[in-house]
């Protein structure tokens, strides 16, 4: 089976959710199912992205970084029902907020990990909004921003470190 890592991403969500529907009816094989087929409950990691503290990752391609929030930080908020999005042409810190992801548990802060001119959005969000949980590093991407600081990039986590952050 020769599939990209995008397939694989949503192959191991696919497989990640379906342990968690199962943890749902089945509280106590739920962990031994998870543990016995190698996937965890939580945090789905990919390589070659960077990630923030702040639970975003960023793909990175040349001058432009494709940006959303990490497979655990949508576990943690549980399902989404509404994603609020900057503006195409505005500008984003490093650091600062640039949006908000609202599930039926809470409303959380979105971050952004780089600076920059936001030059997409993911408009698809606002009708479903649901993606972001569904495949949240392919479909359910946030943002694309054009790097003014390239070299932000360094202070970012690897795969290995941000699952680590995780533990």
């Amino acid at each position: 089976l020769d599939t990209t890592p995008h397939d694989d991403a949503r192959i191991t969500m696919s497989a990640r959710s379906a342990l968690l529907a199962l943890s749902k009816r089945s509280t106590a094989f739920a962990p031994m199912t998870a543990h016995t087929i190698g996937f965890k409950a939580y945090s789905t990691v990919i390589e070659g992205l960077k990630y923030a503290a702040s639970h975003e990752w960023a793909k990175i391609e040349g001058d432009v970084a494709t940006i959303g929030i990490t497979d655990h930080a949508q576990a943690e908020l549980g399902d989404i029902v509404y994603v609020e999005l900057p503006e195409v042409g505005s500008t984003v810190e490093k650091s600062a907020t640039f949006g908000v992801v609202e599930s039926v548990k809470a409303a959380s802060d979105v971050y952004s990990p780089l600076s920059g001119e936001v030059i997409a959005v993911n408009e698809s969000l606002a009708d479903t909004p649901g993606a972001v949980n569904e495949s949240a590093f392919t479909d359910g991407w946030l943002m694309k921003v054009k790097l003014s600081s390239p070299g932000e990039a360094a202070s970012l986590m690897d795969a290995k470190a941000y699952e680590a952050s995780c533990q």
